[in-house]
Order: structure tokens, then C-alpha cells, then sequence
């Protein structure tokens, strides 16, 4: 990483207000920060034009640099620019990488094979217990599992990633690296940045503007071999991690779902389109094994999916989960369905709720894990 004087140039650079395109220009004609400072008024002209030229002509901000050079010196943050060797590969292949990554945790694990893991704030209960399945599975056999920190399937699949313990994973946030957003997330993050790394773009104190989680995708996509989209509405904002992920020859994966459930159009969408549809870790791994050129071992099947009641299930039990089927249900359509009294009902749903054979969700209905 850059020593303080070179830091401090970088970050005088990133803070000048140009625009990313026109700083990786001027780092294109000049090289590094330094030199673009000393070129002078007519030469950094010829680049960026007059007005950026007196931008830059302007004293550095003590306010806007000291305390992003204060924030790196403390154990275990980094500010990685475009010419660090820790610098990661991979966003060096995307359209528009950014001159400066703000980072918490191991950086080792921006150099690793690595899955992107996307999907709905709003997740079903089976959603996210699929996120968090997959995202375990392919952790164990060295992949680092790559997310946006957000609620519903993102976090389930961080939570994954760190149970499976060998790839870790990766939060890229669409704030400052020193705010998380969610609040809700604030314990995962501290574990994410203690076991696994917290990855941000953007200066420090940015507060979770909305336009900025849009363009935080594509170093989602960037940074992974592949793509796995869990659940999606329409309109989704993991369909534009796809599609970036597509558009710059990484792989796409879709988890198909009910075809009455909203958060399954996204997906379905996907795999007519071309996505790969999966319905295991090794679906991945076969996929991925070439183009990261990695022999990844094959996950137990145990961990490819939540696991199911078995035979032990009593008979009441076994009635109940074959009229849920794998669909949310109300309680009237179950009654229906399994011929049970409401009473009945719930003596036997109660305790398959504990038992994690199913879970309540909005609207009084339920569905099987």
C-alpha cells in the first residue's frame, strides 16, 4: 500500500471533485497523483480541460485528507489505490474501476476465487435459508462469497460464508467504510470486517445515499467469477448485478422458485434469458472450476440444501408438510387441504415452527423449510 505522502496525494486527487473517468485520465498521462500535481496548469489542461486544471491548482484540504490518513493507520483498515499490488485484479477488467477502495479485514480474500451471492431485501424464509445453504456450500471448498450487506438474502449469505469458514466472504457497502447500513446489520458487519472484509468505494462519512447502491453493484460483479441470484423480483436491483456481471463474461446463476411467487419472476427471467438454472453447490462449482481455474472440491450434500424432516417424522406431521407442499399457504387453504381442525393445526404447527421444518411468514401464512 502507498506510504503516507503518497496516500495523501491520492487522496487529494480522489477528493478534487473530477469525476473518476477524467482521474484515471489524468493518471493515464501522468502516472501517479504526484507527478499530476507538479505538471502544472498548461499540461494537466491538455488532459481535463482549463476548469479542472484550476481545480487542481487549489491547495489541498487538510479536512478532507487527515482524517482518511487518521482512519488507515488504525489495524485492520486499508486504502487500497489503482497502483497498490493488493489492489484486486479482477476490477481491473471492469469499465470503470475506482481509483481508491476503502477496506476492513483481510485483504488476502480480494485476490481469491470468488462468488457473487445477490438477492431480495424482502426474502422468504426459504429464500433465505437456500442464500445461506448455498453460500456455506461454496465457502467450504474456497470460495469467498461476495454480498452487499442488505438485508433479506445478502445477509443470509454473508452469515453462510462465515459458518463455511475456508473462503470468507466480502460486504461491499454502498457507504463510507466507517457507516454500515443497515443498522440492523451493524453486528454482522463487525463480524464480516473481523473474519472477512467490509469493501467501500466511497470517502468516508458518505451516508447511504440511493444512487450510490446501484453503482456499488458492479463491484460486486466485478470482483466474483459468477454471479448466484437466490430471489429477485422484477425490477430487482440483483438484476443489475446480473446483467454487469454478464456484460463483462462472468457467469450468471438463477435459483428457480414457485411461479406464484413475485420474488421468483426475477429469477425465472434469468434463466430465459440464459442464466445457468442450479439446484445445487456442485451446479456452481462444475461451472466455475474452468473459468477461475481453481479445482474446488465438491461440497457435502448435506450443505447443498436446508435439510429436510425425514421418515421420524410423525404421521400428522408428514400429512402437514405434504398438503404445504413448497408454496407459502394460508391457514385456511391448509385446513382444507389436510382435513385437520384449526385446533389440530396449530398443536401441530407449533412445534414444526421450533423444530425448523417451517416458518410463519407476513400475512398468516406459512411455508416448509
Amino acid at each position: 500500500m502507498a506510504a503516507s505522502d503518497e496516500l495523501a496525494a491520492w487522496l487529494r486527487l480522489a477528493a478534487s471533485g473530477l469525476g473518476p473517468d477524467r482521474q484515471r485520465s489524468l493518471l493515464a498521462a501522468f502516472g501517479l497523483p504526484q507527478h499530476i500535481f507538479e505538471a502544472g496548469r498548461a499540461a494537466i489542461a491538455g488532459v481535463v480541460g482549463r476548469a479542472a486544471a484550476d481545480v487542481l491548482a487549489a491547495p489541498p484540504d487538510p479536512e478532507r485528507i487527515e482524517p482518511a490518513l487518521a482512519w488507515a493507520a488504525e489495524d485492520g483498515n486499508h486504502i487500497l489505490c489503482l497502483a497498490d499490488e493488493a489492489y484486486p485484479h479482477a476490477l481491473l477488467d471492469i469499465a470503470d474501476p475506482p481509483v481508491l477502495l476503502y477496506a476492513k479485514g483481510e485483504l488476502a480474500l480480494l485476490q481469491r476465487p470468488a462468488l457473487a451471492v445477490v438477492g431480495a431485501r424482502s426474502a422468504t424464509a426459504q429464500g433465505a435459508a437456500n442464500a445461506e445453504a448455498f453460500a456455506r456450500a461454496l465457502s467450504e471448498p474456497g470460495l469467498t462469497i461476495v454480498s452487499g450487506l442488505a438485508l433479506g438474502i445478502d445477509a443470509a449469505a454473508h452469515r453462510g460464508a462465515l459458518d463455511g469458514g475456508a473462503g470468507g466472504t466480502i460486504a461491499v457497502i454502498g457507504t463510507g467504510a466507517d457507516r454500515i447500513y443497515p443498522a440492523r446489520n451493524a453486528a454482522l458487519a463487525r463480524e464480516i470486517a473481523a473474519r472477512g472484509l467490509v469493501l467501500s468505494e466511497f470517502p468516508l462519512g458518505t451516508p447511504p445515499l440511493r444512487h450510490n447502491f446501484p453503482r456499488r453493484n458492479r463491484l460486486i460483479a466485478g470482483l466474483a467469477g459468477g454471479v448466484l441470484v437466490v430471489e429477485a423480483a422484477l425490477g430487482s436491483g440483483s438484476l443489475i448485478t446480473a446483467r454487469l456481471a454478464s456484460d463483462s463474461g462472468r457467469e450468471v446463476f438463477a435459483i428457480p422458485g414457485s411461479i406464484h411467487s413475485p420474488l421468483s419472476k426475477g429469477c425465472h427471467r434469468l434463466i430465459r434469458d440464459g442464466a445457468k438454472l442450479v439446484e445445487t453447490a456442485e451446479d456452481v462449482l462444475e461451472e466455475l472450476r474452468g473459468p477461475l481455474g481453481q479445482a474446488f472440491a465438491a461440497p457435502a450434500p448435506a450443505c447443498a440444501a436446508p435439510a429436510r424432516p425425514g421418515p421420524e417424522a410423525d404421521e400428522e406431521s408428514a400429512r402437514l408438510l405434504n398438503a404445504l407442499g413448497h408454496d407459502p399457504v394460508d391457514l385456511d387453504t391448509l385446513v382444507q387441504r389436510s382435513g385437520l381442525t384449526v385446533d389440530a393445526l396449530y398443536a401441530i404447527l407449533l412445534p414444526m415452527e421450533l423444530g425448523g421444518q417451517l416458518a410463519r411468514l407476513p400475512g398468516g401464512r406459512v411455508q416448509r423449510l
